[in-house]
């Protein structure tokens, strides 16, 4: 009987309204917020494929901070500018024109369902690559390995000696006829970098879903930095 005054009851009502209201409330408030933080600070990302071997791993998860972070604060702020050796995120659909309520609509997907969904396939335009050379670089490569020659300087010397970050490469083996002009074959000639270009690249060469075959990047094309690997938490630290 108690139950069903309170189903009739207008002050019932009022009080399912009001908190029907306040939900709602809170949910575009954190939905905002979300919004907010992984468009101008941070967002994070799952790497999905080997193709980072052999210093990352399929399965590992990081912490991006967003171009808005690493291009315009001053290195003093402490997120600090690109540099030869970082990894970033490409995002390679703002090539294309965006479809703001699509994206919005992909953003709410996301966020419901803790980045598991996507109405877009956005995961399909996101890679996760090393940045070998900057703007005004003079980039070339020999068997795999890139040689940089950075604006007013007389030599080049190898990705390893200019990059900041010690890494490693995987070196595929290529047969010993294979087209020299073939992205495979591990060599390219001399190519100097504009004034917003940066050139990136796979760890495991023999993936050559990066500069080789795109050409330069321009810097807008480069959303985010990696800051820290969270997952898996035997290997925590930055990348």
């Amino acid at each position: 009987m108690f139950n069903k005054w309170r189903k009739y009851s207008y002050a019932a009502q009022k009080d399912r309204v009001h908190r029907i209201r306040w939900f709602f409330v809170w949910f575009g408030a954190f939905f905002l917020a979300y919004v907010t933080l992984t468009a101008f600070f941070f967002s994070t990302r799952r790497l999905e494929n080997e193709s980072m071997q052999p210093a990352l791993r399929s399965g590992d998860q990081f912490i991006f901070s967003s171009h808005i972070i690493y291009r315009f604060l001053p290195d003093s702020a402490g997120a600090g500018r690109l540099r030869r050796g970082n990894i970033v995120l490409v995002n390679a659909a703002l090539r294309q024109k965006q479809n703001i309520p699509v994206l919005l609509l992909d953003l709410l997907a996301r966020f419901c369902t803790a980045q598991q969904l996507s109405l877009t396939g956005r995961g399909e335009h996101y890679f996760i690559k090393r940045v070998i050379g900057l703007p005004g670089d003079e980039i070339s490569m020999t068997n795999f390995v890139v040689r940089v020659k950075p604006a007013g300087n007389d030599y080049p010397l190898t990705e390893f000696e200019r990059s900041e970050r010690v890494y490693d490469v995987t070196i595929p083996q290529t047969p010993a006829l294979w087209d020299r002009s073939l992205p495979f074959s591990g060599n390219m000639e001399p190519v100097v970098l504009g004034d917003n270009e940066c050139f990136v690249l796979s760890d495991d060469r023999s993936n050559t879903n990066d500069s080789r075959t795109w050409g330069p990047l321009h810097l807008d094309l480069i959303t985010g930095k990696a800051l820290f690997r969270y997952w898996p938490l035997s290997r925590l630290g930055i990348p």
